[in-house]
């Protein structure tokens, strides 16, 4: 290193810290950024990562509630066909290979790592955050984030667990993010698809990311990490799920992709929020592994989801909005930019949150979230172990626009364990994680279908009430539902409630709520036939085949 008077990178010639200083040797021991070229600003506050987007990154704005507004650039979703996990020795015969988790050979990843570095080392600062995923501290991970922009540092800070100072000091990471997302991989490099680029490295225990802006994918990327590391090395069931707890103590768990309402029903003001997407069910009960929320805004009022909200507010960060340029007040209605607006907010913002977010108690309740736009799934539905195991294993749901790039409207889709582009391991494994964990702690299980009633999305149907799922889950909790009398949904066999309080009664079966110009039993079998023909690929046993729908091979014709 040359002998620069560092001094000068940092404001008003402030001599750095300790801890600063430990971090830049860090740094530059095992990546090489030369911290005497690069000012490195680490562990900054929220106030400094407000200063440094409003005048260093374009577009950045303080919105009306306080909430800092940001813009991700043209990617506004996940790219899951851009994913790579690096195929080496130490994880090879762990790893779910396939269209999931592509490999990537070490060469390439030396190559694109050396090119997030050499972009890093060209900024005139670059951000460190350091935070922990996992709340139990049996089990969490510490990792660090190096990136380019504020508005990436200031996400992560709220969206890992954040240390106390006295945690920061010597702080050692398990794992670190390079975050070079402005500067696009070389889409010449052997197994590279296009200019952006997401790894992960489970041996050198690194992350890196070209060619996208998209602040999600360093969250699903730790998510990933997490789903390796937990039931490998501890025999932990990672669960992409979102969990409350009741005044006595009991746990749900809401397993769901986005769109299908995690954050939104764990937002519930009768009980205290754990998490609203990410956690780990261990020896001891259910802990979230983030330290903070990330919700979808579309559509997002006051009067549906106040806990929401009432969180975006200093210290948050709206992502891809539109607001007033006079007033400043986002239009949380406006979707010019993307569906798939979002908020990331410290998770201690929801009021009734639980901290810190673990709970000693075993999910006396577990919902299995889906939006179906074909409007033939019941709104909720019973389910036992082998039902459970079934419709887990399936994961359908129908996705919704813009959570990926690409998909502008609902598609029928099958994620199984609900969770499929982060899983590392086979879907296998945690399945019978799942039903093992269900039948030790005998928890009641149910389908809740957050989607369309009356007919498909395409054909004039509405979505379900919100205040109606939310008086159907005030019914689970109470258990009152588990006691109500129950009609057998043909096709599907599902255990259909003929009555919930505050929810009309033909609205629980959509055979009675059904208004389409199409034939209802055959959009029912229709969706039967994909479930069907989705599960063939799973080595299930004959229990859990016989709990899915059944028909005729053959559509009619």
């Amino acid at each position: 290193m040359s002998s620069v008077n560092r001094t000068n990178l940092h404001p008003a010639g402030v001599q750095p810290s300790k801890e600063h200083t430990e971090i830049e040797e860090q740094l530059y021991d095992r990546a090489h950024i030369d911290y005497d070229r690069v000012a490195i600003v680490a562990n900054p506050s929220v106030a400094s990562l407000y200063e440094d987007a409003l005048v260093y990154e374009s577009g950045s704005a303080i919105t009306a509630s306080g909430a800092l507004c940001a813009y991700s650039g043209a990617k506004t979703g996940r790219s899951p066909s851009d994913k790579r996990i690096v195929k080496e020795s130490s994880s090879e015969n762990e790893i779910w290979w396939g269209p999931v988790n592509k490999p990537m050979s070490t060469d390439v990843w030396r190559i694109n790592r050396e090119r997030a570095i050499d972009y890093l080392n060209t900024r005139k600062r670059i951000y460190v955050i350091d935070g922990f995923a996992g709340w139990d501290e049996r089990y969490r991970i510490r990792v660090r984030v190096v990136c380019a922009r504020a508005y990436h540092a200031l996400f992560m800070r709220n969206m890992l667990i954040r240390p106390s100072r006295e945690e920061l000091e010597h702080f050692q990471p398990d794992y670190v993010i390079y975050n070079a997302g402005a500067f696009p991989a070389n889409r010449y490099t052997a197994g590279m698809t296009s200019s952006t680029s997401v790894a992960i490295n489970f041996a050198e225990k690194e992350m890196v990311i070209l060619g996208t802006e998209y602040a999600g994918e360093m969250k699903k990327g730790i998510f990933t990490v997490l789903f390796y590391e937990m039931p490998v090395k501890h025999n932990v069931l990672t669960l992409h799920s979102s969990a409350n707890e009741g005044k006595d103590g009991d746990v749900t768990v809401f397993f769901g992709l986005s769109g299908t309402g995690k954050t939104t029903l764990s937002a519930d003001p009768k009980r205290a929020l754990i998490g609203d997407d990410e956690h780990c069910w261990g020896d001891r009960g259910v802990f979230n592994i983030e330290g903070g929320c990330y919700a979808k805004c579309i559509g997002l009022s006051a009067e549906k989801e106040p806990d929401i909200f009432n969180a975006i507010r200093f210290g948050s960060i709206l992502e891809n909005v539109v607001f007033d340029p006079i007033t400043r007040v986002v239009d949380y209605d406006d979707d010019t930019l993307t569906e798939n607006t979002r908020c990331a907010y410290p998770i201690e913002y929801i009021e009734n949150t639980k901290i810190p977010c673990i709970s000693s108690s075993h999910p006396k309740n577990i919902i299995l979230l889906t939006c179906d736009a074909r409007g033939v799934l019941p709104p909720i539905s019973k389910l036992n172990k082998e039902q459970v195991m079934y419709h887990f294993i399936s994961g359908y749901t129908s996705k919704m626009a813009g959570t990926e790039v690409g998909v502008t409207e609902p598609q029928a889709t099958f994620s199984t364990c609900f969770a499929q582009p982060f899983l590392a391991l086979h879907p296998m494994r945690y399945a019978k994680m799942l039903a093992a964990k269900i039948e030790e702690h005998n928890s009641d299980a149910w389908l809740l279908n957050t989607g369309w009633v009356g007919s498909s999305v395409s054909k004039g149907g509405k979505r379900i009430p919100l205040k109606y799922t939310r008086a159907m889950l005030d019914a689970v909790h109470s258990g009152e539902l588990a006691k109500a009398e129950y009609e057998t949904y043909e096709v599907f066999n599902l255990q259909v409630p003929k009555s919930c309080p505050g929810v009309p009664d033909d609205l629980l079966n959509p055979m009675r709520s059904w208004s389409g110009s199409g034939d209802f039993q055959e959009e029912v079998e229709k969706l039967a036939r994909l479930f069907m023909d989705n599960f063939k690929r799973y080595d299930a046993t004959p229990e859990v085949i016989k709990a899915g729908p059944h028909v005729c091979c053959c559509p009619k014709h």
